[in-house]
């Protein structure tokens, strides 16, 4: 059954800009991505920064084995040690101990990230060191399906509308927010299609 709220986004960026039509063709059916919000999430996106999926996928599976049940306090009664047993790199497991210590504190409130606005809930993260703007941003939105999101600096989604727009390089964080204007308030649905035709043009790139 067609999801009504993508429906109405894909119609909008469609009349907004022919564009996204072409991309929405090409993207296909958009996977969903919906997660869990919460520690565990936030913590995940972390880790899988910089990462294949598979070695994110492994690093992640050990370090929720190790903290389970998982809570912040759970996690931070790991031992450095176990940390890089799990595969987590020392920058990595100081940024994930920050965010477990922020949440056992109450500095960082998931359940009050409901009650904010896009901009408060980006700046209610980031106030947490080790988590910038773009894991702020994918965790809004594939954790609070916040549909205005747009992570301008995801390289991914640059080298996406450089292609579709016929750009001679990738677009500044700067640029894709202007471009992105039109798009507003389903930016977010923007986003997941330009992922969508991304890979659907790395594909075509293979085969040729």
């Amino acid at each position: 059954m067609a999801d009504p709220h993508l429906t109405k986004a894909f119609r909008h960026l469609s009349r907004r800009d022919p564009d996204m039509a072409r991309a929405r063709k090409m993207a296909g059916p958009l996977p969903d991505r919906r997660r869990e919000p919460g520690l565990a999430t936030l913590m995940r996106i972390v880790v899988e920064q910089q990462l294949s999926v598979a070695s994110a996928n492994a690093i992640w599976a050990r370090v929720f084995a190790a903290a389970t049940p998982f809570t912040a306090e759970a996690f931070l009664a790991l031992h450095p040690d176990a940390l890089r047993a799990c595969g987590l790199s020392r920058p990595k497991a100081l940024y994930c101990r920050e965010l477990a210590q922020a949440a056992a504190t109450g500095r960082l409130d998931f359940a009050r990230l409901d009650t904010l606005d896009d901009a408060s809930a980006l700046e209610h993260l980031t106030q947490v060191k080790g988590i910038g703007r773009w894991t702020a941003e994918i965790y809004l939105l594939f954790a609070l399906g916040r549909s205005d999101i747009w992570p301008a600096h995801d390289l991914a989604l640059q080298a996406a509308v450089a292609h579709l727009k016929n750009l001679p390089e990738r677009p500044s964080a700067r640029e894709m927010d202007a471009l992105a204007e039109p798009w507003r308030p389903h930016r977010g649905t923007a986003a997941r299609m330009l992922w969508g035709y991304y890979r659907a043009i790395k594909e075509q790139q293979k085969k040729a």
